[in-house]
């Protein structure tokens, strides 16, 4: 069965400055939808609005359904923050039981990782602890996902694993991802709007994007 998320009606001002106003965004389950936008133009924003963790005026639904607080339906909505969301005393095995995950089939897709389960999750480097973050987020047992930054620290490597695992799981649920890393978003997604000047374009080609002024492509 397909399922819908999409957000509109968005108004989110900062000391009377209007930051988003313009906003149509559509997440189907089955699909990745990349949002472009140069830094400050709201991206983390709109995911937080999503996810119900930044109040303002906004409408939210999942399958027509209006939800103003997705963080508190983790069976709809998992969430990816740009900052590490994982505690550092936590250990790995911890991390995988909580999210019913096997760490088994994480070490089969990124075979380079070799540390065993009782490691704490702050004697990791950043890349590692991103990758774990990232993969139990997009493994989750949720009808979407949102990821903001899903790239930072990884090596190139782990990158393109990261990319067929979301290739992979979109079969699963909906993806909503951004990252400063345009290229890559580009490569996976199946819909793609850029936000910009608080409104966001629901762009056809790489001709649109350097149309709005986001980037020579």
């Amino acid at each position: 069965m397909n399922h819908i998320l999409e957000i509109d009606s968005v108004l989110l001002e900062f000391d009377g400055r209007k930051i988003l106003s313009d906003i149509y965004l559509r997440c189907d389950t089955g699909k990745i939808t990349g949002l472009l936008g140069k830094n400050g133009q709201g991206k983390s924003c709109l995911m937080n609005i999503i996810y119900g963790s930044l109040p303002c005026e906004k409408s939210v639904r999942f399958d027509h359904i209006s939800i103003v607080e997705s963080f508190k339906k983790p069976n709809l909505l998992m969430f990816l923050p740009q900052f590490n969301f994982i505690p550092k005393s936590l250990s790995i095995r911890s991390v995988f039981q909580d999210f019913e995950l096997a760490y088994s089939q994480f070490q089969n897709t990124f075979s380079e990782f070799r540390i065993i389960d009782t490691t704490s999750i702050g004697d990791l480097s950043g890349g590692e602890r991103r990758l774990i973050e990232l993969y139990v987020i997009v493994k989750s047992a949720s009808q979407f996902a949102m990821l903001d930054e899903p790239f930072t620290h990884l090596s190139p490597l782990q990158i393109e694993k990261a990319k067929k695992l979301l290739i992979a799981e979109k079969l699963n649920k909906g993806l909503l991802i951004t990252d400063h890393i345009f290229r890559h978003i580009i490569d996976v997604s199946d819909r793609l709007y850029l936000l910009t000047n608080g409104q966001t374009y629901l762009t056809k080609s790489v001709s649109d994007i350097e149309a709005l002024g986001y980037a020579r492509l």
